[in-house]
């Protein structure tokens, strides 16, 4: 990753946060986009080699797109995104969801996903290449109770990664999902706190640490991974866990 240049969302914390150690371990410039602006500011100076941050509102189209702008400006190019940033939130019923919230989630795991594609598609273009990926789960294929938002937004996400492949990979454009399976970050306290479906009970032993994630991510950025483009990676794979060198 020596001179890449590396954007990623979500990154104050959980899987963006040991994603931005990683791929700064690995030489890349990073830049953090995340609402907490003082979360973000800390771990650049942490991370130190020109790292940025950029607080940045992923459910904000202008907010996205002015982000990726300013690391073209200060890094000239951007060769990955990825697009971590979801909430969980509202756990919930159908029938007692409240739409606003229910619009919330949907506008930070779904529209969130389209804005980081549609500001960096163009970048990647122009510069002949680059790769994104997008964090998934195993709720975007099997419903769960409580979870419509988390669960409708997570499916629309990897038909997205899908969409961007059949329409960028003849650009040069390297677009794939991560479903990482269950993570101990603050989303599965929320989680067990809500005590709604099988996932609230699940041991937290179970739980992989977000640095496997994040050190898959930067597997996914090397040709081995070109197999699964346009298709989403499962973490629960064991040969996936091997060849990321988890295993």
């Amino acid at each position: 990753m020596q001179g890449k240049v590396v954007a990623i969302t979500g990154a104050s914390r959980g899987i963006g946060a040991a994603a931005a150690r990683v791929f700064a371990g690995a030489g890349a410039r990073v830049a953090l986009l995340a609402r907490s602006g003082a979360e973000i500011k800390a771990l650049a100076a942490e991370l130190g080699h020109g790292a940025l941050a950029l607080p940045c509102d992923v459910a904000d189209w202008s907010a996205v797109h002015a982000a990726l702008a300013a690391v073209t400006r200060s890094a000239g190019r951007l060769d990955v995104l990825i697009n971590n940033a979801g909430v969980i939130d509202p756990i919930v019923r159908l029938a007692k969801a409240d739409p606003a919230a229910w619009a919330n989630a949907i506008a930070i795991n779904l529209n969130g996903v389209f804005h980081g594609m549609r500001a960096a598609i163009p970048i990647m273009r122009a510069q002949g290449g680059g790769t994104i990926l997008t964090l998934s789960s195993g709720a975007a294929h099997n419903p769960l109770e409580g979870w419509s938002a988390y669960c409708a937004a997570k499916a629309g996400a990897a038909m997205l990664t899908r969409m961007a492949h059949l329409e960028e990979a003849g650009h040069g454009l390297r677009i794939m999902g991560l479903s990482p399976g269950t993570v101990a970050t603050a989303m599965q306290r929320r989680i067990r706190a809500s005590g709604v479906n099988p996932v609230a009970y699940l041991d937290p032993a179970v739980h992989v640490p977000p640095d496997w994630p994040a050190r898959t991510l930067l597997w996914m950025c090397r040709p081995d991974a070109d197999p699964w483009l346009g298709q989403e990676i499962s973490l629960r794979d064991e040969d996936i866990r091997r060849r990321a060198g988890l295993i």
